[in-house]
């Protein structure tokens, strides 16, 4: 394994010191559905902790597409809001508060919070695939979130940041480094496997990529934007493909030596990109899909797939053991990509900045 630390940087925050929380605080709430506009800076009260919670004085947030942008429109397949509600899943900050039964944590140490939040007790749990309990919970989505000063989280979802590490940093792969473990592992990832990952500039993808080649793949990345396909090779990938090109298929194989993918991870689900995806494929690989912003229907050749034992996995998110690989890969050095901060109280600006698509890696919002 290598460690990968990517060459594109942005502008990082400082750890802020623990401090006692007041009876209200600073939020970006939104109190109906619809554009940027709806998000509005206001006074909330500060979230009271359970035994088992910690509060977290937030530094930096994440601003995603499906649990910021799609929820905040309405059209969040999963989510039913309660106004007003406080977006913000992926966050890192300082311990505030810590609840009467925590001892794994104490205030003031710094904590990245892997968002996804279920009841241990779940047989879907148990079984490890916390993903697809019926108890799960995502933090920003079906709780209040952290696009605030303070957010209150179960103290088994926070894990340890580096000292070396920023809370930026922290934040691009508080979920989505987890969502690309999970991705990896239940494709049977092994060391020195080929992988392709499409639409390797998003934020999800240009992790899964980076935590790719940081445990040792073969990595190919694609985009449809020529601009994005040169900010990646900035990342140090020497593989990077124009997945709307007709000579996709054969490119992709001349760049693996004359052999198919292992791997493709394809989040998009276009229907073009997935059939090319689909034709890379290595007999035995495997083709993970972890969103589908461009279509929900896709073609498949059963007749091939059968024949040359591929498999087609969906991986909904991350899950505990995920997290705890990756941030045991963090301490090898593993880190992923920001594209750009906003102050917390320019979420309305960052949202419409990732509804552009211009963002190549993660975009947080920085929180006083």
């Amino acid at each position: 394994m290598t460690s990968s630390q990517p060459t594109l940087r942005a502008p990082r925050e400082n750890w802020h010191p623990a401090a006692p929380a007041a009876g209200t605080m600073t939020a970006v709430t939104f109190r109906e559905f619809g554009g940027p506009q709806v998000l509005q800076a206001e006074s909330v009260p500060t979230p009271a902790i359970t035994p088992n919670e910690v509060l977290v004085r937030v530094c930096a947030v994440s601003v995603g597409r499906l649990l910021d942008l799609v929820a905040r429109s309405g059209r969040h397949p999963y989510a039913k809001f309660t106004f007003p509600h406080i977006l913000g899943a992926e966050h890192a900050g300082t311990v505030a508060a810590v609840g009467s039964n925590v001892d794994a944590v104490s205030v003031g140490d710094r904590v990245a919070t892997f968002p996804v939040v279920t009841d241990p007790a779940c047989p879907m749990v148990q079984a490890g695939y916390d993903e697809l309990s019926p108890t799960l919970e995502i933090i920003g989505t079906h709780r209040q979130g952290a696009y605030a000063q303070f957010v209150a989280v179960p103290a088994t979802n926070v894990f340890p940041v580096p000292a070396d590490m920023s809370p930026v940093d922290a934040v691009a792969v508080a979920l989505a480094g987890a969502v690309a473990m999970n991705q990896l592992t239940r494709a049977g990832f092994e060391e020195g496997q080929r992988v392709i990952v499409q639409g390797a500039a998003s934020a999800l993808g240009s992790t899964t990529a980076l935590l790719a080649r940081h445990l040792g793949g073969e990595v190919i990345v694609s985009s449809r934007d020529s601009s994005k396909r040169e900010r990646l090779r900035q990342l140090g990938f020497d593989s990077v493909l124009d997945s709307a090109a007709e000579s996709f298929v054969g490119d992709a194989r001349t760049a693996f030596g004359g052999r198919g993918a292992n791997i493709v991870i394809d989040n998009l689900g276009d229907p073009v990109l997935w059939s090319k995806g689909m034709d890379t494929l290595a007999p035995g690989g495997a083709m993970v899909s972890s969103g589908a912003f461009l279509g929900h229907q896709v073609g498949v050749n059963l007749q091939r797939l059968y024949s040359q034992g591929q498999r087609i996995i969906g991986v909904r998110t991350g899950n505990h053991a995920a997290a705890v690989r990756l941030w045991d890969e963090v301490g090898k050095g593993f880190r992923s990509v920001i594209d750009r901060t906003f102050p917390l109280t320019s979420a309305a600006e960052a949202h419409r900045y990732v509804e552009s698509s211009s963002n190549v890696g993660r975009v947080a919002l920085l929180v006083d």
